[in-house]
């Protein structure tokens, strides 16, 4: 609607679901009396800043395709779901995890971050950071109970940075990056319940017998590239591991 004013919400102090999408707003400071609220939409407007007042209730926000560059501000006990794809993020330092404390899900598509550092969110869930310009991984250990890492297309040729402390994940797509080998593959070795991986258009992915060598590498894997893993596929792949190890001594 263009708004660009939103001073009339303040009396509306029992509102839990409020959508202001596709407008003009540059500032919130007028829902700061809405204390009730649970759900808060504003993608597409003209936001430089996530900052609000900390609102005790407030569980799920999405501020997708604005101009905001910065976690500061971001401190709501309750949240759970945040999302800010598409906007001009380009550094995770900010995020307060002393306050943040319930968030599991995290949307960052669509940035300019280059580093998953500082990031540490200890109950997070699900962490989305693909289409970033991310060339290092860093403080992943923090994730103790991540299930799901997204990192396509971003700038990775290495894979180091992970950690046996990633104890709850399951699925991680790294497609769209530059890993060439799979020695770098083999890193993953390190997470005990990853079940599906997405390596598709990466270097690695042209190379003969590729499903093979990554299952060699990465026996538990159920799924490779969204396609399942057939049994014969396993075996074929067991006698791959056998033949490198006799190499190996």
């Amino acid at each position: 609607r263009g708004l660009t004013d939103i001073s009339l919400l303040e009396r509306f102090i029992h509102l839990r679901y409020v959508d202001l999408s596709k407008n003009k707003l540059k500032d919130l400071a007028p829902l700061s009396s809405l204390t009730q609220l649970l759900w808060l939409k504003v993608d597409g407007n003209l936001l430089t800043s996530a900052s609000m007042q900390e609102l005790p209730y407030l569980q799920v926000i999405s501020f997708d395709r604005n101009h905001i560059m910065d976690f500061e501000g971001i401190t709501h006990p309750l949240l759970a779901n945040l999302s800010l794809k598409e906007n001009k993020i380009e550094t995770v330092l900010g995020l307060s995890h002393d306050h943040l404390f319930s968030l599991q899900v995290l949307e960052l598509r669509g940035n300019k971050i280059k580093t998953t550092a500082g990031l540490g969110i200890s109950k997070l869930k699900k962490l989305y950071l693909a289409k970033n310009t991310i060339c290092s991984l860093e403080g992943l250990e923090e994730f103790e109970q991540l299930e799901t890492l997204h990192l396509r297309d971003n700038k990775l040729e290495a894979l180091d940075g992970f950690s046996d402390s990633m104890k709850c994940l399951q699925y991680l797509n790294l497609r769209s990056n530059g890993i060439k080998s799979f020695q770098e593959v083999e890193k993953l070795q390190v997470l005990p319940m990853l079940q599906a991986l997405v390596l598709m258009d990466n270097p690695c992915a042209e190379e003969p017998d590729y499903r093979l060598q990554v299952l060699s590498r990465l026996p538990q894997l159920q799924r490779l590239d969204k396609e399942l893993i057939e049994e014969e596929e396993r075996e074929e792949a067991d006698k791959i591991r056998q033949m490198r190890k006799e190499k190996e001594k």
